[in-house]
This record gives structure tokens, C-alpha cells and sequence, in this order.
């Protein structure tokens, strides 16, 4: 049986705008009828890899999402020493294999390999990449299209945002992984909607009254609840059965859930907002998310405190129904009643990894 990790964060944002839509305004949702302010789960994803718990805690075991592997190749040939036409024709054989087609940029570099497939490469795929290189560089012919993507790319290794988040190579489907974590949409858990800030900037060697510019500018805030879970079976083996991984992975992952954020207009707003509620359960049963419990929209002077009360109540109400989600309770960090610690919660989460169900 698969073990699942299911993890339910409420957490409370500042006046702010971290995740834009296409006219530059905070994106919502209307959900049970009601507007709702909501983060993309795209946008909370790339903020999970990018966070400073996510890199410093599994330095090397990082991808890189990049259209520009084969101008790394191309430079690294240049340190080797290959003249620039031949280093850019390296890059380009080699860097095919993660699929699309290549371009000059014309304008600006045109030097630069840049490909059109913006692809997810591992680490050991980016060395097996360079190695191929260098061997091509000395005189090494270098198989074509499926027999070079064998030679680079990896079904599975100790790339751990890869094992989560998954991939799709359209030109190599034989390599896409299978996500292991699935992220949510996080949504505000009562009405809300974007306001608008008129402002204007004054010119500091301008002399007499008035502005010298006049802008306006979108913002919300508000209770947000995001809904993440981690198949662990799948997560050990897409890191190639590294269970020790997959667990410090799994830590690192709930400690980004907890305090990193997507990053739009932070400068703004200096919006930095903890978790206030974490809930962590483990078991073998189907997967379920809590985002019923705020159909109806969360209202009262303390939009956290009744938010919390309404998740719980619909984790109860559905385990009656279902049956436990979880075997044994629920680790919960609950901030406004002193309750539990992250690092109590991210033991938790970690000690699923690798259990035996019975």
C-alpha cells in the first residue's frame, strides 16, 4: 500500500501582491459562489525551489529549469579551450537531447545556444551532459537523437525538486517523471477581493507642489489555505531509492511550506508571512483535501482562529463519513494557541518516508 503525506497550511497575508495575473492585479477564484484572492500552484511551487531552506538544505540534489543547458555546454568548451564555432556546434549536437530546437539570439548574443523546450535537468544529467561534450571535443563521435538522450537522461536520480514536482519532455516522453507531490491552488478561506492604490511620486530636484508621477497599483490580503501531498513510495522511487534523500527532502519541503511565498511585488510590500496552522497526516487511504471546509466563507473578527475551527471540523466530519485519513492523530503546529513546533511537524513528515504499511 501507498504511503501518503497530506499537509493543510492556513497562513495570513499582509497587504501584498505575490502572484500577478496577465493585467499585473493579484489572480483570484471564485469558489462556493464567492470571491476568493488565490496563489497559483505554479507560483508556490517555484517559491518552494527557490527558497533558502529548499537550496541550503539539498545543495547538489537541486535542478534547474533552463532553455540555456547548451550555452552552459558552450562555455564550459570555451574554458577547455575549443575555439567558439566549434564549441557552439558541440553544444548544439549535445544539448538535443532535452529536447525542442535551437535559436541564435540574433540581437543581443549571437553566440548564446538558447533551445525552445524550457526543461527540467538534473544535476547528474548536467554532468553527463559536459562529460559528453568534452568527450566530443576530443575527437569522440557522438550517437544521434534516442541513442544520445540514453547517454544523458535519467528515469530517476538524486534530483529532489525533479522527484516532486515531476517533468514532461515531449520530445523524450520515456524520460518524464511522475510528480510525487502534488501542490494546490492556495485560496483565501473567506470573501476577498483586490483593491486599488492610487499613488504618486514626487521629482527631489523639482522645485513648487505637485507630483511627477501618478500610478495605480493592485493589492489583497487575507487567510490562505493550501493543500499539498506527497506520495512517499513514489518520492523514494524517483530518487532512485534514496530513502535518507527522499526523507531530508520531505523535511525541507514542509519548512518551505511553512515560510516561503511567491515573491511578487515583495519590495512593495514586504510581505514575509509564516504559517499560522500546519497540519500533517500520514496513511494508506486515498488522499483527501480540506478545501470544502470554506464553500461557505470563513467570517468573524478572527478570520485565522475560525478558519482553523472550520478546517478541523471538516477533517472530522469527513473521517466519520470515509474513515480515518491518517494512521493515529494528526501532528499539528497551531501558532496562536502555543501549540506544537514546525520542527516537531517536519520530524513528522520525514519519519513517513520509507514506513512499512501493513
Amino acid at each position: 500500500m501507498t504511503t501518503f503525506l497530506q499537509l493543510h497550511l492556513l497562513t495570513a497575508y499582509p497587504p501584498s501582491n505575490p502572484n500577478r495575473d496577465d493585467q499585473g492585479r493579484p489572480k483570484q477564484a471564485t469558489v462556493g459562489g464567492a470571491p476568493r484572492l488565490r496563489l497559483s500552484s505554479q507560483s508556490v511551487k517555484r517559491a518552494l525551489r527557490m527558497s533558502d531552506v529548499f537550496r541550503k538544505s539539498l545543495a547538489g540534489a537541486v535542478a534547474d529549469r533552463t532553455k540555456l543547458m547548451g550555452n552552459v555546454i558552450r562555455e564550459h568548451l570555451e574554458r577547455q579551450g575549443a575555439d567558439a564555432a566549434r564549441a557552439r556546434d558541440i553544444a548544439l549536437e549535445v544539448a538535443a537531447a532535452f529536447g525542442g530546437s535551437f535559436e541564435k539570439q540574433e540581437k543581443l548574443r549571437p553566440e548564446w545556444v538558447q533551445g525552445t523546450t524550457l526543461a527540467f535537468i538534473s544535476p547528474d544529467e548536467r554532468q553527463a551532459a559536459l562529460d559528453l561534450a568534452d568527450k566530443a571535443l576530443a575527437g569522440e563521435k557522438l550517437p544521434k537523437d534516442k541513442d544520445l538522450a540514453k547517454m544523458i537522461l535519467r528515469t530517476a536520480d538524486g534530483a529532489v525538486d525533479l522527484a516532486m514536482f515531476g517533468r514532461m519532455l515531449a520530445d523524450n516522453p520515456d524520460f518524464n517523471r511522475d510528480a510525487a507531490v502534488q501542490v494546490s491552488h492556495a485560496i483565501t478561506t473567506h470573501r476577498a477581493q483586490a483593491e486599488d492604490d492610487f499613488f504618486s511620486a514626487a521629482d527631489d530636484l523639482a522645485t513648487g507642489a505637485g507630483a511627477s508621477h501618478l500610478g495605480e497599483h493592485a493589492f489583497g490580503s487575507g487567510v490562505y489555505y493550501l493543500y499539498a501531498c506527497v506520495n512517499c513510495d513514489l518520492l523514494v522511487e524517483n530518487l532512485g531509492g534514496d530513502v535518507e534523500l527522499a526523507r531530508k527532502g520531505v523535511e525541507a519541503l514542509v519548512r518551505a511550506l511553512a515560510t516561503a511565498t511567491p515573491s511578487g511585488k515583495q519590495n512593495s510590500h514586504a510581505h514575509h508571512p509564516r504559517a499560522g496552522y500546519v497540519r500533517a497526516e500520514v496513511g494508506a487511504e486515498a488522499p483527501r483535501d480540506l478545501t470544502g471546509a470554506f464553500f461557505t466563507p470563513v467570517r468573524g473578527d478572527d478570520l485565522l482562529a475560525q478558519s482553523v475551527l472550520a478546517l478541523e471540523d471538516m477533517a472530522a466530519k469527513i473521517d466519520t463519513a470515509y474513515g480515518p485519513a491518517c494512521d493515529g492523530a494528526p501532528n499539528v503546529m497551531d501558532v496562536a494557541k502555543g501549540e506544537g513546533t514546525l520542527n516537531d511537524v517536519a520530524a513528522f513528515a520525514a519519519a513517513a518516508v520509507g514506513r512499512v504499511n501493513v
